[in-house]
């Protein structure tokens, strides 16, 4: 057998290690570079993606990714306001028809009723998508406050004028944060809602003022269960105002618009005075 000399021996290591160190170059060139793991999304990650969001005055629809790497479509409403040493109420504005399935456009249901309702408090508003889930659910929870959170980090937000609104399944989230959340917000406005407040008959004390609007001919959600309800409540000594809109249905939320004025203006003189 021949001996390999120790100068091949040499010259082979230098030819492997020219081939490990520019493996690049002879890489085929359909096969893509490898994706880089930046490891599990945080909320830093979030908070930077929010505060990168540039809202003008007026409706902004933008979709932040949370911290499962899951979309969260909202509708930001910003007043025509100078916000100069001038924070701004914070209404949470839920939609309804929430575990209809996922409708990506359901938040940005806020022209005829919301917009208009609270003009004259010049809020911010934020309009979340429930993403095809009931509001009082671990994910629509997580999703709200998280909102909050962020509006307050972000947004000239005043944090003890946040409000929670909603119409049929969202106002049934407004009665949720209402009574789970009532360090966080300082009133709830339901409208067409349907929310027991009792337990075994007796009603729950509600921690913070609540203006309760109804249809009178709701065949959804009977007036007179509601009312039930919310005088059970009331008799625990609940902060409740309910009322009843003569002739209006369910399926009518545009036609609201002018009771929710008049809870506007109830936060101003009632609530925040």
């Amino acid at each position: 057998m021949r001996n390999i000399k120790p100068i091949s021996i040499c010259l082979l290591l230098i030819l492997i290690l020219f081939n490990c160190n520019n493996e690049s170059v002879f890489q085929d060139p359909n096969i893509p570079d490898p994706v880089v793991d930046d490891g599990p999304r945080t909320y830093a990650d979030v908070q930077e993606d929010f505060d990168n969001f540039e809202f003008t005055t007026g409706v902004n629809d933008v979709t932040l990714i949370n911290i499962d790497g899951d979309e969260w479509s909202f509708r930001v409403i910003m007043p025509d306001v100078d916000f100069t040493n001038n924070d701004r109420p914070l209404v949470i504005s839920m939609h309804g028809c929430a575990s209809c399935g996922i409708q990506p456009t359901a938040h940005q249901s806020t022209a005829c009723l919301a917009e208009p309702g609270f003009e004259a408090i010049a809020p911010i508003i934020i309009s979340p998508n429930s993403n095809g889930k009931l509001w009082p659910t671990v994910e629509n929870n997580d999703q709200v406050l998280t909102l909050i959170d962020l509006a307050i980090d972000y947004l000239p937000v005043d944090s003890e004028k946040i409000v929670a609104h909603g119409y049929s399944d969202g106002g049934n989230g407004s009665w949720f944060f209402a009574e789970t959340q009532s360090s966080l917000f300082s009133a709830a406005i339901p409208m067409a809602s349907h929310w027991n407040t009792t337990n075994s008959g007796v009603g729950r004390l509600i921690p913070i003022p609540i203006y309760v609007v109804h249809g009178e001919n709701d065949a959804t959600f009977p007036v007179q269960e509601v009312q039930g309800w919310v005088d059970a409540s009331v008799t625990s000594g609940s902060d409740i105002t309910f009322v009843i809109a003569p002739g209006l249905t369910h399926t009518e939320p545009c036609n609201y618009v002018d009771y929710l004025k008049v809870a506007a203006d109830w936060l101003v003189n009632s609530v925040w005075n």
